[in-house]
């Protein structure tokens, strides 16, 4: 066994292997100070809430209290490893200030009450709208991390009950563009790969993917396939020097907002050095000849000026992706929030397509999410899509859920496309929407032009009710808040990134009169009375696991079958991949294994988008142009941003995450060793723009743009020139007693610099385009508070390094060393062997 501090070393000890081998088991553990295994008295089954891997992990309980957390050796997914947030995030539910009682607006403060109080209230708003103006005036905007069950359940009441189509989730700000290219190319969301390709592929390309700080774990395993014979070659596409682009083969790091003439140019040299498999796109694909038309346009000479990327490093990423036998992609922020985030991420997609890279092990592309539940969103209609993947421009789809809720086809919203969070902002600044339930986000900090956010949300006509765990900056301007329970208090499913589904089962109780959820929601339900076409209660369901019974049945013949799952078969062992149903009842690892896509007129989720417009594609014209389901290879052309630097603002501005926090640190700053790794705010800039401002590490700096401006201390790093970095985490909530601003230091939020600008396609909005300036202001005593050991990693080698210290150190077991008797979830003896 090994101990070692894993806010140092985020990724833990190497466990190398081999191309095609199994990845080895390490089980990785962290408990409270002065609690060892043998006080333990009960391990309950979960998976991580604090990103999007999917870790499997076991919760410790002691005296009717969370004390730790321990990975499961079992799983598919991270055979007993954790992450930094994994192994301390848990202490976040314990917080001293979590709601524990709802809370109604009196005399403009908000002040603690009952639930009977608080709901009506809730309900009574939603009468009186319903009667003055119908369904449109209500919205809900919910996250990515509640469990399946909850958002199918809200999905019903809004769609099914309400009937109207506002409703969004803040995967709009991180997996819209995911889910709409693989709408595009495959005719339906759902990830193509698995993570277990990882240990097949000879090319790993990452674009716009900082998968070393955002997937900790899944990173691990490609670290260790690095450290093993026949290692992979890594592309990378991302303008800060990452842990990954230390790593990669080649890495290219373009001018933010020029994705999509780097995808051309690299698709140009795949086409014309003849690495297109031909056979494969003659039978599986339609819209070649339009791609190789356009992309003749890009040699690598002009995409080096668009750019600002070597011509000759074009050519050799082009030459790695045209060599690989096995070739694994996947995508993140840095293509779905930047300039044009739909068409680059679908010309990913055609490289495999080009080379026949799908269904295969080791040939796979993972579009992937940023947050645990956020496939769950996408599946359940919690981002306004209708749920089990049901297209809304189908009317068969929309009277095949009409008959499996028992309610008339007319209720359901589908004469439009679905209304995106953007959109809702300004239907509730305009007033037609007057009644916003948010659960479980904080849009106050997250949403771009947060001056604007802010003004909408405190619009004294808008009824704003806030479901969550703590009095977040978007609670503080709320009407009615209700006390929300939390990962371990409660029952449920999620799916991760590769359509792995697990069980997170309750551990503890919630705190005070805190609920969960679904109970939440439920009551709602009840209150108003909702009925189905017999007059039986909509929805019927009364918990968790008749709720997964539901969905069960919404799912059955759709990409997403869930139909071969139950709560007993995932509790125990690994998580199960969907489809799972009679003919695949051990779950599925990859689809389009035949060339087979969900791309047929009648059965597909998606017509698709106009990239440059975003106007859906008619039925009609998606009949004519791909009648017999084939995968749809989709060209752009490159636009400019809308936003570019200018002389008055000279800099690229890109905001992003950092390892050791996650969406607005409402849970990681409450883990004391996450929150002292990045305590505060900083801005990121390279070495030459520093010396041409006369800034050294650590400065106090100021950012503009023609939005607003923050002061935050300078880090000085490897990032490309002319080009700033702010991390999105930091609001407001801990700067002050009363939650508010922080006054002279300025402001320090990030979106308070963001354009209020969005992909057409996909609707996620932009932010890693907008314009800034740059401002020195005074020295301070020290260095930047930026973590070392990630892409923030400093110039200067006199920065002291990112340490955790005591309190961090976690351990570390390998197979080997495991007891032989270790106690499962469950308390019976583990005897869990390799993985599915």
């Amino acid at each position: 066994m090994t101990k070692r501090d894993r806010i140092g070393e985020p990724w833990g000890g190497r466990t190398p292997y081999g191309r095609g081998a199994e990845w080895p088991v390490r089980v990785d553990t962290h408990l409270a100070a002065g609690v060892g295994e043998e006080q333990v008295e009960r391990w309950v089954q979960s998976a991580s809430l604090l990103h999007s891997n999917g870790d499997a992990m076991d919760i410790a309980v002691r005296g009717g209290e969370v004390v730790g957390v321990r990975g499961r050796a079992v799983d598919r997914v991270n055979r007993g490893r954790l992450g930094p947030k994994d192994l301390f995030g848990w202490q976040a539910n314990a917080s001293p200030d979590r709601l524990t009682t709802p809370l109604v607006r009196e005399g403009g403060a908000l002040v603690p009450t009952d639930w009977d109080t608080a709901m009506d209230r809730v309900v009574r708003r939603s009468r009186e709208l319903l009667d003055e103006q119908g369904p449109s005036a209500l919205g809900f905007y919910t996250t990515g991390q509640l469990f399946l069950e909850e958002y199918y359940t809200l999905g019903v009441i809004a769609h099914g009950a309400i009937g109207t189509s506002h409703v969004d989730g803040n995967t709009r700000l991180c997996t819209a563009t995911a889910a709409q290219a693989l709408k595009e190319s495959f005719g339906c969301d759902g990830q193509p790969g698995s993570y277990s390709d990882i240990d097949h592929a000879d090319v790993i390309a990452l674009y716009g993917h900082n998968m070393a700080e955002t997937q900790t774990v899944l990173w691990a395993r490609v670290l260790d396939r690095l450290a093993g014979p026949e290692p992979p070659e890594l592309i990378c596409v991302d303008p800060r020097r990452t842990e990954v682009a230390r790593l990669a083969t080649v890495h290219l790091a373009p001018r933010p907002g020029t994705n999509v003439p780097l995808m051309n140019a690299l698709l140009h040299e795949i086409i014309r050095t003849g690495r297109v498999d031909h056979d494969y796109v003659e039978a599986h694909t339609v819209g070649y000849r339009e791609l190789a038309r356009q992309v003749e346009d890009y040699p690598p000479e002009r995409a080096a000026e668009l750019c600002g990327v070597p011509a000759e490093s074009i050519r050799e990423a082009a030459r790695v992706l045209g060599g690989a036998e096995r070739l694994l992609s996947t995508v993140l922020q840095g293509f779905y929030q930047s300039h044009q985030a739909t068409a680059a991420a679908v010309q990913v997609n055609n490289v495999h397509l080009l080379r026949g890279m799908l269904g295969k092990p080791g040939a796979g592309v993972l579009q992937m999410n940023g947050q645990p539940t956020a496939q769950n969103t996408r599946e359940c209609g919690a981002d306004g899509d209708l749920a089990g993947f049901r297209n809304w421009a189908n009317d068969s789809h929309v009277a095949d859920l009409a008959r499996i809720w028992n309610i008339e086809q007319s209720k359901i919203p589908h004469y439009s496309p679905p209304t995106h969070l953007m959109q809702m902002v300004r239907y509730a600044e305009q007033g037609t929407i007057r009644m916003l339930w948010v659960s479980g986000t904080n849009p106050a900090v997250s949403l771009p032009e947060l001056s604007r956010i802010r003004a909408v949300l405190a619009q004294q006509r808008l009824f704003l009710v806030v479901q969550d765990l703590f009095l977040t900056e978007t609670a503080e301007l709320a009407d009615v808040v209700l006390p929300a329970a939390t990962w371990g208090e409660k029952t449920g499913t999620f799916t991760n990134a590769d359509r792995t589904v697990h069980l997170s089962d309750k551990a503890v109780d919630p705190p005070g009169q805190a609920r969960p959820d679904l109970d939440i929601f439920l009551d709602y339900a009840r209150r108003m009375d909702f009925r189905d076409r017999d007059g039986q209660p909509l929805p019927q369901w009364h918990d968790a696991e008749s709720a997964f019974e539901a969905w069960q049945r919404c799912s059955a013949g759709r990409p997403c079958d869930y139909t071969g799952l139950s709560y007993a078969k995932l509790r125990g062992g690994s998580g199960i991949q969907w489809p799972c149903d009679e003919e695949h009842p051990d779950g599925t690892e990859r689809l389009y294994v035949d060339g087979a896509f969900f791309s047929a007129p009648d059965y597909c989720e998606d017509y698709g988008k106009d990239l440059v417009t975003g106007a859906p594609v008619e039925p009609t014209e998606y009949r004519a142009m791909n009648p017999s389901g084939k995968a749809v290879i989709k060209a752009a052309e490159y636009l400019p941003p809308h936003e570019a630097p200018d002389e008055e603002h000279p800099f690229a501005l890109i905001t992003g995450r950092t390892l050791f926090h996650f969406h607005t640190r409402t849970k990681t700053a409450r883990a004391p060793q996450l929150d002292a790794a990045a305590p505060q705010v900083w801005v990121e800039l390279s070495a030459a723009d520093a010396r041409e401002h006369g800034i050294a590490e650590g400065d106090v700096v100021e950012v503009t743009s023609p939005r607003g401006a923050i002061r935050a201390q300078a880090r000085i790093s490897h990032l490309r020139e002319r080009v700033l970095f702010v991390p999105f985490h930091y609001g407001y909530w801990d700067l002050a007693e009363d939650g508010g601003r922080s006054g002279e230091a300025g402001d320090r939020a990030a979106n308070e610099l963001t354009v209020t600008d969005w992909d057409p396609a996909s609707k996620q909005p932009l932010f890693k385009t907008s314009a800034a300036r740059l401002t020195r202001v005074g020295p301070a005593p020290t260095p930047a508070p930026a973590p070392t050991n990630t892409a923030s990693r400093p110039v200067s080698p006199d920065v002291p390094g990112t340490r955790g210290g005591a309190d961090a150190v976690a351990e570390e077991r390998l197979a080997q060393e495991r007891p032989a008797e270790e106690p499962s979830a469950e308390g019976r003896p583990d005897t869990t062997g390799g993985p599915r």
